[in-house]
């Protein structure tokens, strides 16, 4: 009997985990698995593992439009003008030809001209033996301001070049001072250069100047009192004195359109030279 009872008690038992099992399926499921039910939570799927959120890269600047290129300012290109103004020339053609209040007649001491590198640029001028003094640099048509430039026009023939042989150091120097100066005249290449001459000729040169054989020392106004002795008719305010480097190298001279008479001139001798003495290179 107690046999069968410890049979009943199991079979009663038995019923019992069934039952319980029936209401509680996970547990009975843990616990076939080996879970104990404390430790269950164990056995549970780790969560997913939460990633910490990262902070968001910086963003790339936006392109911003390049600033507007500021335009370069030109340089000044003013340059030698092979004469004398106080402004600027006009343009190339914008001048009328024989539109002008003057002439300049600029005289080129030759000896200062090799001396200072002229010797390079016109060798025949200034090789030993030529004994140059004061020759021809140009005619130039002036306004009362400034001057005219390039006016365009016919090119001096080879006869008209060949008559005035002597009158310019070189043909070159005639050609180019036609194409810059003379074409401002008016005139004809003929023409023109017979006014060269004409002014030329109206001119007398000091002794002093003449037969210059040693260097000297001489005030620009002292210069230019030689030339009021030996050209009467030359008044102050009519003739500059050119300087370079403490050096004469030229002189000239404002004269009537009609290149008859010596006229003021108050921008031009506002710009002749204020040398105490300057050097006066020998003839040779």
């Amino acid at each position: 009997m107690i046999f069968d009872s410890m049979r009943v008690g199991q079979f009663l038992a038995a019923i019992f985990v069934a039952g319980t099992c029936a209401l509680l399926s996970s547990a009975c499921v843990a616990q076939d698995s080996g879970c104990i039910l404390d430790n269950c939570a164990d056995k549970k799927p780790l969560p997913p593992p939460q990633i910490s959120p990262q902070a968001p890269a910086p963003e790339a600047p936006s392109p911003q439009a390049p600033a507007p290129e500021t335009p370069a300012t030109n340089a000044d290109s003013s340059g030698s003008s092979g004469g004398w103004s106080p402004n600027a020339p006009q343009p190339s053609g914008a001048s009328t030809p024989g539109d002008f209040d003057f002439y300049v007649l600029s005289f080129s001491w030759s000896p200062g001209f090799c001396a200072l590198g002229g010797a390079e640029k016109s060798p025949d001028q200034c090789h030993d033996g030529v004994n140059l003094g004061f020759v021809v640099h140009g005619l130039w048509p002036q306004y009362n301001q400034g001057f005219p430039s390039d006016c365009g026009g016919v090119t001096p023939s080879w006869l008209v070049l060949q008559s005035i042989q002597g009158l310019y150091p070189d043909v070159g120097l005639a050609r180019y001072e036609w194409r810059k100066h003379g074409t401002c005249s008016g005139k004809s290449p003929t023409a023109y250069f017979a006014d060269v001459r004409r002014a030329h000729d109206l001119i007398v040169i000091p002794p002093v100047f003449q037969n210059e054989q040693s260097e000297q020392e001489i005030a620009p106004l002292d210069i230019q009192r030689a030339f009021f002795t030996a050209n009467p008719r030359l008044r102050p305010g009519m003739m500059s004195i050119e300087c370079v480097n403490g050096e004469l190298s030229e002189v000239r001279f404002c004269l009537s359109k009609d290149v008859r008479n010596f006229v003021p001139c108050p921008e031009v001798v506002r710009q002749s030279c204020r040398a105490q003495d300057i050097s006066v290179a020998p003839m040779r």
